[in-house]
């Protein structure tokens, strides 16, 4: 059974946003699933994301 997601809301610089959009929709995906995949690669090459969380 998939965990349910927290969500919350992030406020972006408008410029940023725009970057990001155009990279996700590069790598064909959602603004907020290229967020996510961001921090789950920067949290890993830190070491603080264990395996078991680690769904890449």
């Amino acid at each position: 059974m998939p965990k349910e997601k927290k969500a919350f809301p992030l406020r972006l610089d408008p410029e940023l946003y725009q970057v990001l959009e155009k990279w996700a929709s590069d790598e064909f995906r959602s603004v907020n699933a290229h967020i996510e995949y961001l921090l789950r690669e920067t949290a890993n090459k830190a070491g603080r994301l264990r395996k078991s969380q680690d769904k890449n």
